[in-house]
């Protein structure tokens, strides 16, 4: 009897951590509207062909080397060599920093549940750098950041190695959840590294420093891509729970579900009154991006708060992604989607919040994992950005940017119809 409840439990646990997978790569398909959607209508199948292509590096650089640079390479070797029959007690994973506690599953779908994760840490990267970077040199990064930059951060968080030997952000008092650092700041400073190097689309500053919009072409899609992405984020902070096979966590599946969805919509609501107090409208983008702030705020800790904590902590998130995108317009660092601003100011936010529902969290343990993980991706991306930059060029030429990506890269445009001729 014993044996059939534990089976039974196994069962569950493998079954709610593939759906949830499902969902989380189903957010591939949101990064892939919403971009779609902020960009103009010449660089649309260019992003399109983007956020397919690094998934699939994603997946295949993870089963290459991530996933065995972020654990201690047994379970990979085991679990995914050796099929569905290994039964993990979280796969290395420290109890302390999420992905940990006493569940049990299948190792092959840990390796599916996490792969996703890593697809979307580049999906950040692609909105931010879009209409002006060449693709090849986007996928040569996607290369490096999804097979080891991210892993190695990853192996100091969610695994279970010490920071260059030096220290354990665990011991530290460092938590994070499902990913608010970990996976959307490190996306973030990746994005920011590029941006950086690539500079400002063709007339989005002026010379004297005025910003000028450069409005997307579909913000039907951009919308929908949202609700994609407010759907996967069920999966992506619930499947994090790791289990489902008993009453306590359960009842903390249910409770991350509603964190996550009151999250959102408080970021969008304050998103959107802060834009109407700053520009005297109702900006959509704004509100789009303040759902996914909220949703990115409560990530870090998505278990331990009320649900009227969680409205709170998105309003936050909604009003600072709000000024994030103004300053760093003010900065002249182009991130035609704000994915800069969602991810990276927003995942910090999601950090420093923890402790104030989680008394296990040190505030100093947060500061210094935020650090550890940001300098960490942004340095590593710099670097690999400047020599791609130095061996192939990473941005496209003037003519090709005014021509648009679709055609230079693709060779086909999203819209023919509308063309004029």
């Amino acid at each position: 009897m014993e044996n059939q409840i534990f089976e039974l439990q196994y069962a569950m646990d493998t079954f709610y951590f593939l759906v949830c997978g499902a969902l989380v790569m189903w957010m591939a398909a949101g990064f892939a509207m919403l971009e779609a959607g902020l960009v103009r209508s010449k660089n649309t199948t260019e992003i399109l062909a983007k956020n397919v292509s690094l998934f699939a590096v994603s997946c295949i650089m993870y089963m290459v080397s991530g996933y065995y640079l972020m654990y201690d390479g047994t379970a990979f070797l085991t679990g995914i060599a050796g099929g569905d029959t290994l039964v993990v007690d979280a796969l290395s994973a420290s109890k302390e920093n999420g992905f940990g506690g006493d569940s049990v599953y299948s190792g092959a779908s840990d390796f599916f549940f996490q792969v996703v994760f890593v697809a979307t840490a580049m999906s950040i990267v692609s909105g931010a750098v879009a209409e002006r970077m060449k693709l090849w040199a986007f996928l040569a990064f996607a290369v490096v950041m999804t097979g080891f930059i991210y892993p190695m951060e990853g192996s100091w968080t969610w695994g279970s190695a010490s920071v260059f030997g030096m220290y354990t952000l665990g011991d530290l008092g460092f938590s994070d959840f499902a990913g608010s650092g970990i996976v959307h700041m490190a996306g973030a400073a990746a994005a920011l590294a590029g941006v950086l190097l690539l500079g400002a689309r063709k007339g989005k500053y002026g010379p004297e420093g005025q910003v000028n919009a450069i409005p997307g072409a579909n913000l039907p899609l951009a919308t929908l891509g949202t609700f994609i992405l407010w759907m996967g984020w069920f999966g992506f902070n619930g499947g994090s729970v790791l289990k489902l096979g008993d009453v306590a966590s359960a009842n903390s599946v249910a409770m991350v579900f509603l964190n996550t969805n009151t999250a959102a919509a408080g970021g969008a609501i304050a998103a959107m009154i802060t834009a109407k107090l700053l520009f005297g409208k109702a900006d959509l983008t704004m509100i789009l991006n303040g759902a996914l702030a909220g949703l990115v705020a409560i990530t870090a800790e998505p278990s331990t708060p009320t649900a009227l904590q969680a409205t709170l902590f998105g309003m936050v998130g909604g009003v600072l992604v709000v000024f994030s995108i103004i300053a760093l317009d003010k900065l002249k660092i182009d991130d035609p989607v704000g994915a800069i601003s969602v991810h990276g100011s927003c995942g910090l936010l999601g950090l420093l919040l923890v402790p104030l529902t989680n008394a296990e969290v040190s505030l100093s343990g947060q500061i210094i994992g935020a650090l550890t993980i940001f300098t960490w991706v942004f340095v590593m991306s710099l670097c690999v950005w400047a020599i791609i930059k130095a061996v192939m060029g990473i941005r496209v030429n003037e003519e090709d940017e005014y021509e648009g990506m679709d055609l230079v890269d693709c060779g086909m445009e999203a819209y023919p119809e509308f063309t004029s001729k």
